[in-house]
């Protein structure tokens, strides 16, 4: 809660006030943080009850490159700080004494102690992990140690012996022992186990969880640059090596069993630790807009120069016993990021984006952190103790996090508003569509008007004009008959009333068609004495046949009726309407006339029934001889 409150008061100050301000919000996450570091050590003191011993006192055998040494030591024994860059073994002998033998289980906790090791009570075996003489194996000096000691072990006068092995550069040696009733050890033990092992699971799950992500990020969310091409996002790439990387790193304090032999693993460790600082430095410069800067080429040059140090630092101290090296490569490191870190915060107080802001207050916990972890491990004579920039490094996956979702938002916004704009300008335009599509169906229904009255004054013209002119050069030459002009008039006026049936004729409607005709023929072929037969099926419309296909087939089967009225002299005239084999239809019209011969007769009407045929793709067919005539036509 201290934390949280800190920040909220940080990014307030910030946004609110200025640079005043700001500092006084530094100022109090500096006191409130130190207070909670500095809390779970004295909360831990508190714990130790007046019958919970704590034993540091001990006679030690230490065994170096061959040379044994007795002394007296006062633990906590850190034995790469007695003896750096060599490996070795040492017995430690504890005696300590009670007053009274207790009758209730008693537990030994010990904070850390190893590589390797044996803890004996009074001649008994109480535990042993890994090799003692073998070195560079499995590292059991990794979590904390707890172990319940029966009642009848224990006596006025008692020793514990402990033997260990510590390799170069695992943090062996042996931290004072705590021996006391079980439930009250048992509550120290879980505490040191819970903040070393169950939260450093934790923060390795939540890393490699927000490093997952971050990756999947970088390798699906593409931009395009100031050139149009595609890019990856660097800010994801560089948040998710540094999870990985700390991923890795963290990861070190649970595995007793690595999977390389060390000291490579441990040059892993410092290789991905490297890493996750040169990561974390670029990722903050990808969220400040620093990364086009001139300066930011050399850092970056440097950051590589660091990482290839680190391998070098990693071979001098774990491999050839030089911890210097080590020492010299966290001192460079630690001062590039001190440097980096209070720029960064400062550019973050004058004004920077609350994103900045917020990996700037992160940046500044993660600092004092940083500095406890180093005075409590390198600094101080403590043992055993518990690192917390573990911990407080998690604000980076929820700054990042809080980013993705600001980013998120940002182009979610934009979407919207793009999609608001799109369909708007869809709406305008369907509504200039829809407009022109009025003005396309005026513009058809104008021509189709048109073409309407072309085509009726077309079939004036060659119909009833042609007859009514015919009737004109009748009368002035004087010798044709009455009855000849008045057949000419005749078909004149059947051929307007058929211009105007044709107007509402069903496309595809033979058997209509033919029915008015019938209907306006049927008095004439009376008046002449001429007997209708009908045989006309009723057929479904054909769907090929248009409006001027239909007027065609009108004008044919009108031509050959009228060639029955004026010149076959028939009785009969037969009308047969069937359908064909492929779906179409066949048209008769058949007459018991005179006949005539089809290569002497050359007149108009039979080629302008050809040329109606051809039209429509019919195929018409005429046979006559006298008692016998067929007009035929067939339509697919």
């Amino acid at each position: 809660m201290a934390d949280a409150g800190a920040g909220g008061a940080l990014l307030r100050c910030v946004s609110r006030h200025g640079l005043v301000q700001v500092q006084c919000a530094l100022r109090r996450a500096v006191r409130w943080g130190l207070a909670l570091l500095l809390a779970c050590p004295a909360l831990q003191a508190q714990a130790l009850a007046p019958e919970v011993l704590e034993l540091r006192e001990a006679r030690a055998v230490v065994t170096v490159q061959g040379q044994m040494t007795g002394l007296a030591v006062s633990l906590p024994y850190h034995w790469d700080r007695h003896h750096p860059g060599l490996p070795g073994q040492a017995t430690f002998e504890i005696p300590f004494d009670l007053d009274e033998v207790p009758t209730a289980p008693q537990a030994l906790y010990l904070p850390r102690l190893g590589n390797a090791y044996e803890i004996w009570l009074n001649g008994t075996l109480l535990q042993r992990n890994g090799d003692l003489l073998q070195g560079n194996g499995p590292d059991f000096a990794k979590g904390p140690r707890y172990i319940v000691i029966s009642p009848g072990l224990l006596r006025n006068s008692n020793l514990f012996r402990v033997h260990i092995r510590a390799d170069v550069g695992r943090r062996g040696g042996l931290a004072p022992l705590t021996l006391g009733p079980d439930e009250t050890v048992e509550a120290l033990y879980l505490h040191d186990y819970r903040w070393r092992t169950t939260g450093s699971l934790v923060v390795v799950i939540a890393s490699l969880l927000i490093g997952a992500m971050a990756m999947a990020l970088w390798a699906s969310q593409i931009n395009g640059d100031e050139l149009g091409q595609p890019r990856h996002d660097p800010l994801y790439l560089f948040a998710g090596l540094a999870e990985l990387c700390w991923t890795v790193s963290i990861s070190d304090a649970l595995i007793e069993h690595p999977p390389l032999d060390w000291p490579w693993w441990g040059m892993v460790a410092l290789v991905s630790s490297t890493l996750w600082v040169c990561s974390m430095t670029l990722f903050c410069m990808e969220v400040a807009g620093w990364s086009r800067l001139p300066m930011a080429r050399w850092l970056r040059h440097w950051l590589a120069l660091l990482l290839v140090a680190s391998v070098g630092a990693g071979t001098g101290a774990l491999i050839y016993g030089h911890p210097l090296a080590m020492t010299l490569l966290y001192a460079v490191s630690g001062l590039t990021s001190l440097i980096f870190v209070v720029l960064f915060i400062w550019k973050a107080a004058r004004g920077g984006p609350l994103p900045h802001k917020m990996v700037a207050f992160a940046l500044l916990l993660n600092t004092l952190v940083g500095i406890r972890d180093l005075y409590a491990f390198r600094l101080s004579q403590t043992y055993g103790g518990n690192t917390y920039l573990r911990y407080s490094s998690l604000l980076f996956g929820l700054t990042l996090g809080y980013i993705v979702v600001m980013r998120f938002r940002a182009v979610s916004g934009q979407a919207r508003d793009l999609t608001a704009n799109l369909a708007a300008r869809v709406a305008q335009k369907e509504h200039e569509l829809a407009q022109s599509y009025q003005r396309v169906e005026q513009l058809a229904r104008e021509q189709e008007r048109t073409a309407e009255r072309a085509r009726i004054l077309r079939d004036m013209h060659d119909g009833v004009g042609s007859h009514i002119s015919t009737a004109i050069r009748q009368l002035e030459s004087g010798r044709a008959s009455q009855g000849e002009v008045l057949q000419t008039l005749r078909d004149s006026l059947d051929q307007l009333k058929l211009s105007i049936d044709a107007i509402n004729l069903p496309p595809g409607d033979i058997t209509a068609l033919l029915a008015n005709l019938r209907y306006r023929l049927e008095p004439r072929f009376k008046a002449s004495d001429i007997e209708l037969k009908w045989d006309v099926d009723l057929l479904a419309p054909l769907v090929r046949l248009d409006h001027k296909a239909m007027r065609q087939l009108q004008f044919m089967v009108f031509e050959a009726l009228s060639n029955v009225l004026q010149h076959a002299r028939a009785s009969v005239l037969r009308i047969e309407l069937h359908s064909t084999v492929q779906g179409g239809a066949q048209v008769l019209v058949m007459d018991n006339g005179c006949g005539f011969e089809l290569d002497r007769v050359k007149t108009r009407g039979l080629g302008s029934l050809r040329e109606r045929a051809a039209a429509i793709d019919a195929r018409l067919e005429i046979v006559s001889e006298p008692g016998n005539t067929v007009v035929e036509i067939v339509l697919g």
